[in-house]
């Protein structure tokens, strides 16, 4: 099976040194920029204007940082497509597509003319759009006031990345914008959507409360962790300060009463 990989390796290579001598043909596709999502399937379209008479070789390569492989060779398909793909034309119909489908290919179509062989080539990048998976919450139980406190939340399968929403007793958190209702709330926090963080950097006691997170990317249905409960308790200082100062209260009381 390596041996055999190596063998349409090199003959990649060799196609693609062997094709620069020849003369250009005009290729065209129906998309450059393909996007479906996994599991289901996507068309890779290669169209030529050559009659059906001509004898024409048709391969399809894939192109990864690591080297150009054949996906489709002599008729067959070849690696991971292989039972799963099938030839439309000249084009391909990709079932059931998984993330490791995401990546280009080139549709490389050549014939054979009286001026000699001649070569057209065109390339199309494939996305595979995943849905999010459920995201990994990080909440404290318990947090002094006065502190900073982070809140995070991230999942890394969804393709694009997942945003994220952040909940407080069921009701979503505004984001900190400075203008409209946001600033109207009188916010304390910050709210990043796109890495996932919740930061406060003066926590108090009015954010004792019950925190999940949303993630969500346009593909599926958005995902969400587990709710947890952040319980915000005075420091020993404030609770002095405010010791101090009922005292001082009572004292100015007592006093007055006895005068």
């Amino acid at each position: 099976m390596a041996s055999r990989s190596l063998r349409l390796l090199l003959l990649g290579y060799l196609g693609v040194l062997s094709y620069r001598k020849v003369s250009g043909i005009s290729i065209e596709t129906d998309n450059k920029n393909v996007k479906a999502e996994e599991f289901k399937e996507a068309i890779l379209s290669c169209k030529h204007k050559f009659s059906k008479s001509v004898s024409l070789r048709i391969e399809w390569k894939k192109i990864q940082p690591q080297g150009v492989s054949f996906v489709y060779y002599n008729s067959e398909f070849t690696g991971d497509l292989r039972g799963r793909a099938e030839m439309m034309n000249t084009g391909i119909r990709i079932r059931n597509v998984t993330r490791r489908d995401s990546g280009t290919y080139r549709c490389e179509i050549s014939a054979k003319s009286e001026e000699g062989q001649r070569l057209g080539e065109a390339t199309i990048t494939l996305t595979v759009l995943v849905a999010p998976t459920t995201p990994v919450c990080e909440v404290p139980s318990s947090a002094m006031t006065g502190t900073v406190v982070q809140l995070s939340c991230k999942e890394t399968e969804g393709s694009p990345p997942s945003e994220y929403q952040w909940y407080k007793n069921g009701v979503a958190l505004l984001e900190k914008t400075g203008t409209g209702s946001a600033r109207a709330a009188n916010i304390t926090y910050t709210m990043n959507k796109k890495s996932g963080t919740l930061l406060f950097n003066t926590v108090t006691k009015n954010d004792t409360g019950e925190y999940f997170c949303e993630a969500s990317n346009g593909i599926g249905l958005s995902q969400k962790c587990s709710v947890k409960r952040m319980q915000v308790e005075e420091s020993s200082s404030q609770k002095k300060t405010n010791y101090q100062s009922t005292s001082e209260k009572d004292f100015k009381h007592t006093k007055s009463f006895v005068i």
